[in-house]
């Protein structure tokens, strides 16, 4: 397994925001993890990167329990950013380089292009849609085996979504790794989903293969969703 949670909780002090939390991801899949703002989503991120660490129970990743020294092998991608202003696109990407010895140059620049970004630019220059997309760029050009994505596609223009979200799977490689994306964007990204965990109030409501509500259910995910949260 790639990841496993085995009876996972976690409190921040006397707020208990995952509650007895099991599940297991398979490598080379692309799994939506779902639920309501406040549910746990970027709390289960964290435990995957090692960012924190579970009250009780255990999260494995690759074999071994997460912690500070899995980040050579875990790309997270957060919703916040934290470039430095005074660079430009060019040198975030030369530091990032420094810093991870998986970081591929040539890539980069291939996703540069692909997200109509310069390297000339200053970042504090840049749009949030445009940061939003540099993130992405970073985060695809490193060959970890494991992607983190929250909510990565939170202030790019809609009318965008979808086409990068379809040319983004051309630069993943799903033979070597595997994605887990927090997001509320699932109209855009269901296409590409094969697997969702939903989530809710910190509990585990269940680990569903996208094909088989489509079959079994004639719904859309974004409408199954719905029906599903509501009842």
């Amino acid at each position: 397994m790639m990841i496993e949670f085995h009876k996972v909780n976690k409190k921040y002090g006397f707020n208990q925001v995952l509650k007895d939390i099991s599940f297991t991801i398979r490598p080379g899949k692309i799994i939506g993890l779902v639920g309501p703002n406040g549910s746990g989503k970027s709390t289960i991120l964290k435990l995957i990167s090692g960012l924190t660490y579970p009250s009780s129970g255990e999260v494995n990743v690759l074999g071994e329990p997460a912690n500070r020294r899995i980040a050579s092998k875990v790309i997270y991608l957060t919703e916040a950013d934290s470039f430095y202003p005074s660079f430009t696109v060019r040198d975030m990407l030369n530091f990032y380089e420094s810093q991870f010895a998986d970081f591929e140059q040539d890539k980069a620049m291939e996703l540069l292009q692909f997200m109509n970004l310069n390297d000339s630019v200053k970042i504090r220059s840049l749009s949030k849609g445009n940061r939003g997309r540099l993130k992405l760029v970073l985060a695809l050009a490193r060959r970890a085996p494991i992607l983190l994505l929250d909510e990565p596609f939170s202030g790019l223009d809609p009318m965008v979504r979808d086409s990068l979200v379809q040319g983004l799977l051309s630069f993943i490689d799903f033979e070597k790794q595997t994605v887990l994306m927090a997001t509320h964007e699932i109209e855009e990204v269901e296409t590409v989903l094969d697997e969702l965990i939903m989530i809710e109030d910190g509990k585990f409501l269940g680990q569903y293969h996208v094909e088989t509500i489509r079959e079994e259910k004639g719904l859309s995910i974004k409408e199954w969703m719905k029906e599903t949260y509501k009842g």
